[in-house]
C-alpha cells in the first residue's frame, strides 16, 4: 500500500509542475520543435546535417572506441583510479555481458553511441531535406550524399561488431503496425550489398577534396567514401564473414541463414577493385605517403629523420597521406595518457612535475608482445632473423655504443629487445634507455631520453601515473608538444584522428591481390612502398638475405602471414588492430595471450628486465561477435541472440 501511495503523490506532483510551467513557461513558438522548422531555411538545415556528423566514433578514444582499448595493443592499471576510467578495458578482462554490454552501440550505452538513433537521424535529414527553400541543388546532393555515406558507415560500424544487423532504409511513421516495427536481423551478404550500395550512390555527388579548408576540414569527399567501402568489403571477405561454416546453423526465428558457409573468391575480386578505384581517387587529388621534413634550425640525423616519417604521419595535420582525418575526434587527452616522463642530460631541460601533476598521466602501456611484433633491423621477424639474437632477446643486458646513439641514450643499459630493431620500433614505442625526439628539442646531439626504473624520472608516480608494461605510445604524441619554461604544465598541440591513411589502403590492396592471385610484382609493390617509407628493404629481398624462411614471401600462404604482420605494425596503435585479428578469424590466437611487462620495482638493471605477467586476457569464440542487450531481444521478439550468448 505505501508503495502505490508513494507513486500516487509523486504523480500529482508532476501533474502540478506541468501546469505550473504551462501558465509561466509557455512562451516557444507554435511548432517550433517540428521536422518542418529544422528545414525551414538552409542555415537551420545545416544544423541537423552536422547532428548526423556528431554521431561518428571518437576514434582514438580510450572511453569509447571499440577498436582502441578493447584488444592487446594496451594495458593500463587495474582497478581504474580517479584520473582514468578503465572503461572498454573491462571487455579485455573478460567482464562483457548481455545484462549491461559493455560499449553498447546498439542501444547506446556503457561508452557507445545509440547508432540506430543515428540512423534514424540521417533518414530524417534525408527524407526532409526537399523542404529547404534557399539550398541550391548541387550544395543538397552534396549535403544528400554526405549524409547517406554517414548512414552506410553506422551501419558498417554496427555490421563490424555485431555481425548481421537489422537494416533501416527509411523511417517508419508513429501509426506503423507494431510488428512492422520490429524488423529482424538481416544476412551477413545483405547488409554489406545495402551498405555499399549506399557509397555507391553518394560517392558521385561528394567533392575529390576539400576546397575550403577553413571550414569544411573534416567533412566526407569521394576519395573517403571508397576508402570506407574498401574496408567494408576487405571485412566482408576476410574469414570471419567470408565461408565462416562455424556460423552455419546461425539462424533468425524463421529459419533464415545469418552466414553463408559457402567461401567466394569473387569478394576478394570485389575488395580488390575498390581498394584500387580508393587509392587511385586519393592519389588523384595529390594524396601520397607522408616524409618528414625538418623545419629550419632542426638539427637530425637521417636515422631521426627515418623515425620521424612515422610519427608525424600521424601527428602532422592533414598531412599528404591522411585520407580521413576525423576532426571530431581531436587527439589530445590521448597524449597525455600517452607521453613518458622523459628527461635530459642538460638539467635546464627537465621537467619537474609533483607527484599531483595531472598533465603527463603515463597510463597507456603496450605490452612486451607488441614490442616483439616490429621487425629486426633487416626488416624481418625477429624470430626468423639469421642474425638476431632471438634467444636472449628478454634476458641479455646491453651497453649502448655511439652506433646507437639516435635510437638509444648512449652508455645506457638496457635489455636485447631494445637493440637492433626497425626504425617503427623507435618511432612509435618509448622505453628504457630509449631517445624520445621533439617536444621542444629539436637536436639530435642532445635530445631527450627514458629513464624508467625505480627511482627514475620516468618511473612510477603517485598510485597509477605510470606505464604498468615499461613501454609508451610514443607515436600517438605530436612531437611538437613541450613542457614550456621547465614548468609542471604540458602543452599539447592536438590533432585530427587519422581514420583512413594511404599507407593502410596500400596495405589492404596488397592483402587482396595475395588472395584473389597469390604473390607477385604488382601485390609486393604496395607493401615495398610502405616498408621503404620505414626505411626497409622490399619484402624479396629482405626474406632472401635475412630470414631463416627465405621462400616465405613466394606463396600466398607466407606472404598472407608477412602482409598481416606489416599491417600490425604499420596501423598500431590507431585503433586497426582489433578488427583485423577479429576479421582473420585470430583473435583467439592473439587476444589470450598473456600481458605481461618489467618488473617496475626494480632499481638495477639486472632486476628490472625480468617478466612480470599483469593480466591473463580472455577471449573465446562467442567474442568475435558482441552481444545484444537482454532488454532489446525483449523489446524485439524477432531479434536473435549472437551465437554463445
Amino acid at each position: 500500500m505505501k508503495k502505490y501511495i508513494n507513486i500516487f503523490a509523486t504523480a500529482l506532483i508532476l501533474l502540478f509542475a506541468a501546469s505550473s510551467c504551462k501558465k509561466y513557461l509557455d512562451v516557444v513558438p507554435d511548432n517550433i520543435g517540428t521536422i518542418d522548422y529544422a528545414f525551414r531555411m538552409r542555415s537551420e538545415a545545416e544544423k541537423y546535417l552536422f547532428t548526423c556528423y556528431n554521431n561518428l566514433p571518437q576514434f582514438g578514444d580510450v572511453y569509447s572506441d571499440p577498436g582502441f582499448f578493447t584488444g592487446d595493443e594496451f594495458a593500463a592499471q587495474y582497478p581504474s583510479s580517479i584520473y582514468f576510467d578503465i572503461g572498454l578495458y573491462r571487455i579485455a578482462r573478460g567482464e562483457q555481458n548481455i545484462v549491461s554490454p559493455i560499449g553498447n552501440y546498439w542501444d547506446g550505452a556503457r561508452g557507445g553511441k545509440a547508432y540506430y538513433q543515428a540512423i534514424r537521424e540521417c533518414n530524417l535529414f534525408l527524407e526532409n531535406v526537399d523542404k529547404v527553400p534557399d539550398l541550391s541543388d548541387v550544395e543538397k546532393r552534396r549535403w544528400v550524399a554526405e549524409v547517406k555515406l554517414l548512414k552506410a558507415y553506422y551501419h558498417f560500424f554496427l555490421f563490424r561488431m555485431y555481425g548481421p544487423i537489422p537494416v533501416i532504409r527509411k523511417n517508419l511513421p508513429v501509426s506503423a503496425p507494431i510488428d512492422e516495427v520490429r524488423i529482424p536481423r538481416m544476412p551477413v551478404d545483405s547488409v554489406v550489398n545495402y551498405v555499399v550500395s549506399l557509397i555507391d550512390e553518394a560517392s558521385p555527388d561528394l567533392p575529390p577534396q576539400i576546397m575550403n579548408e577553413a571550414s569544411e576540414l573534416g567533412r566526407l569527399t569521394r576519395p573517403i567514401a571508397l576508402s570506407i567501402k574498401a574496408q567494408v568489403l576487405i571485412t566482408a571477405a576476410s574469414p570471419l564473414f567470408n565461408g565462416n561454416t562455424g556460423y552455419a546453423n546461425f539462424k533468425d526465428k524463421t529459419g533464415v541463414q545469418l552466414f553463408n558457409p559457402a567461401y567466394s573468391l569473387e569478394k576478394w575480386k570485389k575488395a580488390s577493385d575498390a581498394c584500387k578505384a580508393a587509392i587511385d581517387a586519393a592519389e588523384a587529388v595529390g594524396s601520397k605517403l607522408h616524409y618528414y621534413i625538418p623545419e629550419s634550425g632542426e638539427k637530425v640525423s637521417d636515422s631521426t629523420k627515418v623515425t620521424m616519417n612515422i610519427r608525424s604521419a600521424i601527428s602532422e595535420k592533414w598531412n599528404s597521406e591522411t585520407i580521413w582525418g576525423a576532426s571530431n575526434s581531436y587527439a589530445g587527452g590521448v597524449q597525455a595518457l600517452s607521453q613518458a616522463r622523459i628527461t635530459s642530460s642538460d638539467p635546464s631541460n627537465v621537467p619537474t612535475p609533483p607527484a599531483d601533476n595531472e598533465s603527463i598521466r603515463s597510463i597507456l602501456s603496450p605490452p612486451i608482445h607488441i614490442a616483439e611484433m616490429f621487425y629486426s633491423n633487416n626488416g624481418v621477424p625477429i624470430e626468423e632473423d639469421v642474425n638476431y639474437d632471438y634467444a636472449n632477446r628478454l634476458t641479455r643486458l646491453r651497453t649502448v655504443t655511439d652506433k646507437d646513439r639516435f635510437y638509444l641514450k648512449k652508455d645506457y643499459e638496457t635489455i636485447q629487445l631494445n637493440f637492433d630493431r626497425e626504425p617503427r620500433f623507435y618511432a612509435d614505442l618509448g622505453f628504457d634507455g630509449g631517445i624520445w625526439y621533439g617536444q621542444g628539442l629539436y637536436d639530435d646531439s642532445k635530445t631527450w631520453f627514458l629513464q624508467a626504473k625505480a627511482g627514475q624520472f620516468g618511473a612510477r608516480l603517485g598510485a597509477s601515473l605510470f606505464s604498468v608494461t615499461g613501454y609508451w605510445p610514443k607515436k600517438l604524441v605530436n612531437y611538437r608538444n613541450d613542457f614550456g619554461s621547465n614548468s609542471q604544465g604540458y602543452n599539447v598541440i592536438g590533432y585530427p584522428w587519422p581514420a583512413i591513411r594511404l599507407s593502410e589502403m596500400y596495405l589492404l590492396y596488397a592483402e587482396a591481390l595475395n588472395e584473389l592471385n597469390g604473390p607477385g610484382q604488382e601485390t609486393y609493390k604496395w607493401i615495398d612502398l610502405v616498408r621503404k617509407r620505414a626505411g626497409l628493404k622490399g619484402v624479396v629481398e629482405s626474406w632472401a638475405n635475412f630470414s631463416k624462411n627465405p621462400a616465405k614471401p613466394n606463396t600466398k600462404d607466407g606472404f598472407r602471414e608477412i602482409i598481416q604482420r606489416e599491417q600490425m605494425i604499420e596501423l598500431v596503435f590507431e585503433g586497426k588492430r582489433f578488427w583485423s585479428i577479429k576479421r582473420w578469424k585470430k583473435a583467439e590466437e592473439y587476444l589470450n595471450m598473456p600481458i605481461r611487462g618489467w618488473d617496475l620495482e626494480q632499481e638495477e638493471a639486472v632486476n628490472y628486465y625480468r617478466i612480470r605477467q599483469i593480466v591473463a586476457p580472455v577471449f573465446t569464440p562467442k567474442d568475435y561477435l558482441w552481444p545484444l542487450s537482454e532488454n532489446s531481444i525483449v523489446v524485439n521478439p524477432k531479434l536473435v541472440q549472437n551465437p554463445g550468448w
